[in-house]
């Protein structure tokens, strides 16, 4: 499978369906007040920048990185496609947004997941990127449904 990332058409109809999904997905798994993912307006925001992948004209996968600070950002509403998940998706599209972050002199990441068992691939692939398990962050509390993990994006200390 052949996969690029780029900078998301957030009109394309494509990448509606998928952040349609993503939700569906995220709601399925925890009660509303603890789903934190974006829906295709709120993705449009200033302060995030929004990836998808596509392998041949389909579109497979996004993320977005959030800005929380001038040295932090949020990883935001990562999703890949059933069909498309094990192929290295969600890989590519992690390293397009870490890769970012630190040209934008970010030291820190930081996300918000699921502790549902439909998301231990993406606690396993952010642990595998150097992420650790961690509390809440910016406007985020202590919630049950939730897993808080950080990476420090300085070359020095990142794992």
């Amino acid at each position: 499978m052949t996969i690029v990332v780029e900078i998301a058409d957030l009109s394309a109809p494509g990448l509606a369906a998928l952040v349609a999904r993503h939700t569906q997905f995220c709601d399925g798994t925890a009660p509303a007040e603890s789903c934190h993912r974006y829906d295709i307006d709120a993705l449009a925001a200033k302060d995030l920048t929004v990836w998808q992948a596509r392998s041949n004209d389909l579109i497979v996968g996004m993320c977005a990185l959030k800005v929380l600070s001038d040295t932090a950002g949020e990883i935001k509403s990562m999703h890949t496609l059933d069909s498309a998940r094990g192929k290295g998706v969600a890989r590519k599209l992690l390293a397009t947004l870490m890769d970012a972050a630190q040209s934008k002199g970010m030291q820190t990441l930081w996300l918000e997941t699921g502790v549902h068992p439909d998301f231990a691939a993406a606690r396993a692939l952010y642990a595998a990127h150097g992420f650790n398990e961690t509390g809440p962050f910016a406007d985020y509390v202590l919630d049950p449904h939730s897993t808080f993990m950080t990476r420090s994006m300085t070359p020095e200390l990142a794992t």
